[in-house]
């Protein structure tokens, strides 16, 4: 699911989660809301197009795509375009929620925050391999015994287990929603297992079941599948205990006010995109395709059970 949301180094994420907490989830705006008015305003001025994306993997490997994506978007829209890698989900949960930023990529779970607390609108995602799903993984080291996901919770009290972000839909919400129903996960303290801990990012899970640091972790299958073929990963080291059931793929996502014109004409835009150099960094992607919130209901559903929605 995104060789741009793949290689993110350890330094990087502890950097991330510094003096602010990156799991908390913002609160929508208030008296900092923008017009309708003044967003057609900026529609038609001459002012950047502010871009965020989550940095997910270091700066050095996504950065020819995002130049590429940069200069092809500033000419297709007619006006200069940024594009910035924000230190955190919820960081870019705000800056949409606040107008900060006129286009996003998000995870699922980001996104419906974003939507249910100001109303962003989901307009483009990625398809790799004719398919916009992807799923989560537990996965474990090979050379463990444990053949499926009862084997290992049935030795839970000696595992060391590892989510990525706490925001992560793959990484924590989906997996972690299900260790819960079945009895072994409430939170980071509170759990049947020898110690939970976040790791912040696919890669560095899949880094530390690969090194056996830990006994298992929570992946994105896209990503790991990326982590597999670019060498980083060995898939002779790595064993599937679970799979959950579809997800669908990371969204492009504008804020509420955003015009129906401006919407077209990035979803133009995006459809029309070939450069592999742009394609690779998000997931190994073959195209993008259109978006829109009604793919993301299970994810809501899930949020909400697990307390993960702020709602109006």
């Amino acid at each position: 699911m995104k060789k741009w949301l793949i290689t993110l180094g350890l330094a990087f994420a502890l950097t991330a989660c510094g003096s602010s907490d990156p799991d908390e989830v913002v609160e929508s705006p208030t008296d900092e809301e923008t017009t309708e008015e003044e967003v057609a305003e900026t529609e038609t001025d001459n002012s950047t197009f502010e871009i965020a994306v989550i940095p997910s993997q270091s700066t050095g490997e996504m950065q020819t795509g995002l130049d590429n994506l940069q200069s092809y978007l500033t000419e297709e829209l007619e006006r200069e375009v940024v594009v910035t890698q924000y230190p955190n989900y919820n960081a870019v949960v705000e800056a949409l929620n606040y107008n900060h930023v006129d286009l996003a990529f998000l995870g699922p779970l980001t996104y419906v925050i974003a939507h249910e607390q100001s109303g962003a609108k989901a307009i483009v995602t990625i398809e790799v391999d004719g398919s916009s799903f992807y799923h989560s993984y537990i996965i474990t080291h090979a050379d463990n015994e444990w053949a499926n996901l009862d084997e290992l919770l049935a030795d839970a009290g000696e595992v060391d287990f590892a989510f990525g972000s706490i925001s992560s839909t793959s990484g924590h919400l989906i997996p972690g929603l299900h260790l819960r129903d079945l009895g072994y996960y409430e939170s980071e303290d509170q759990n049947e297992f020898n110690q939970v801990q976040f790791a912040g990012s696919h890669d560095v899970v899949a880094t530390l079941v690969q090194n056996q640091d830990v006994d298992a972790g929570a992946i994105d299958s896209a990503i790991l599948n990326e982590l597999i073929e670019q060498g980083t990963v060995s898939a002779d080291e790595i064993k599937i205990l679970w799979e959950s059931q579809e997800l669908y793929q990371y969204p492009w996502v504008v804020p509420a006010q955003t015009s129906d014109e401006l919407v077209t004409q990035l979803q133009e835009a995006f459809f029309a995109i070939e450069d592999p150099e742009i394609l690779s960094i998000f997931g190994g992607a073959t195209k993008f395709v259109e978006a829109e919130d009604s793919n993301y209901s299970d994810i809501v559903d899930a949020a909400r059970e697990f307390n993960m929605l702020t709602l109006e």
